[in-house]
């Protein structure tokens, strides 16, 4: 049976759980999207990567088909130039091949110390302002938002500009005017970033793409956003929401705590078992393919959950337990395939980091709030606390 109109995001009883609507008894399975297109969605962990690795299914943003009901949109297009997460090869491939040269081993090396340091200032100020703090504003966002300040070189005290303008591209309930107002609020911060750069480069990676000489300064522009909004939002609600998991599962937490070799491993694992992107990727059929033996006609569109697909017994025993020593290689919160998160290893550097410290520092935080009353919006397409107030021991 086709599924009703639209994808759903609430949440269930157990909101670290995917949305209850998206688990499906099959892998494939037919639905009908917003605007009446017969299209797909795709929860099994074998059909997922099969459709993320396979150049037949098309990320083109002229052939999208949005899965959610935003009211009237306007007609899909081409992305812009330099959005290549909306495109194929060759184009996606120029543009990548581009970053991943200024994602250099010794940038990211040199961010390892700075997260570090950017971390311990946080806490420190945590300590002397004593608890009960929201962790969203006094940790949880500011940390993300300086590295990828650091990362671009942009200027940190404009960090609530560009942090009010993600905050609405990701909201769902925004009318769609204000999602494309807030989106090009973005490009045109980037774009001044650029013109700096060019007159004043430094040790960054705009200056370095500004330096290369290959892009254009719209390009530019958008690729800049693509990486801040990137780098920004989807860490920010990790770090607060991996918090959170780890407090309503003590067990896990003691063992975490215990033991620093599980540190990397919790990390997958709470990327595998949290998956706070509710839907997507998104692609359409170029050509007829068969996907977990169900036919696909060319055009078809398809939509993938990444929250079930990391659920999957198949690939993940007990899938709906939080285990930091589940050997959680393989889970799909970057991704996969060409388009798989650029940034991955520099967010996964962030949450090691920034959780390792934090449970270090605080060994007793806890929540000062019932858990029940911990705001967790389902309107926004990136899932996590909008206030996250803890407290501990004073010193």
């Amino acid at each position: 049976m086709t599924r009703q109109a639209g994808l759903p995001l609430e949440r269930g009883a157990c909101p670290f759980d995917p949305v209850p609507a998206q688990r499906t008894p099959a892998p494939v399975e037919p639905m009908t999207y917003p605007d009446g297109t017969q299209g797909w969605l795709v929860t099994g962990y074998q059909e997922v990567r099969a459709v993320l690795s396979d150049e037949r299914m098309s990320a083109r943003a002229e052939l999208t088909k949005i899965p959610l009901d935003f009211g009237p949109l306007p007609p899909p297009k081409p992305a812009d130039p330099g959005v290549f997460s909306g495109m194929d090869d060759p184009d996606h491939h120029r543009y990548r091949k581009l970053l991943t040269g200024a994602f250099t081993v010794h940038r990211m090396h040199t961010l390892e110390d700075r997260v570090a340091e950017i971390v311990d200032d946080h806490l420190d100020a945590m300590a002397a302002a004593g608890g009960p703090v929201d962790l969203v504003e006094a940790f949880a966002r500011p940390v993300p938002s300086l590295v990828i300040c650091e990362l671009l070189g942009a200027p940190y005290e404009r960090r609530a500009e560009f942090d009010g303008y993600t905050t609405t591209m990701f909201s769902k309930d925004v009318p769609i005017a204000e999602r494309i107002n807030a989106t090009q609020g973005v490009v045109a911060f980037i774009a001044g970033q650029i013109k700096e750069k060019r007159s004043n480069p430094g040790d960054d990676l705009l200056s370095d793409l500004v330096r290369g000489g290959e892009l254009t300064d719209e390009e530019l522009a958008n690729i800049g956003m693509m990486l801040l909004v990137a780098g920004f939002e989807t860490t920010r609600n990790m770090i607060a929401l991996g918090t959170l998991a780890l407090l309503e599962n003590p067990e896990q937490l003691a063992k975490f705590k215990s033991d620093p070799e599980l540190t990397a491993g919790t990390v997958e694992e709470l990327m595998r078992y949290l998956s706070v992107i509710h839907i997507g990727p998104i692609r359409t059929a170029l050509e007829d393919v068969e996907l977990g033996g169900v036919p696909i006609k060319a055009g078809d569109p398809i939509v993938m959950s990444l929250p079930v697909a990391n659920r999957d017994p198949e690939r993940f025993p007990d899938p709906d337990v939080l285990d930091v020593t589940r050997k959680a290689s393989g889970q799909l919160g970057f991704g996969h395939g060409v388009h798989q998160c650029l940034g991955q290893q520099l967010a996964r550097v962030e949450m090691r980091i920034a959780l390792f410290r934090l449970f270090a520092r605080f060994p007793d935080l806890r929540l000062a709030v019932p858990f029940a009353e911990v705001e967790l919006p389902h309107d926004a397409s990136i899932y996590g606390p909008v206030r996250l107030p803890v407290t501990w021991q004073r010193e």
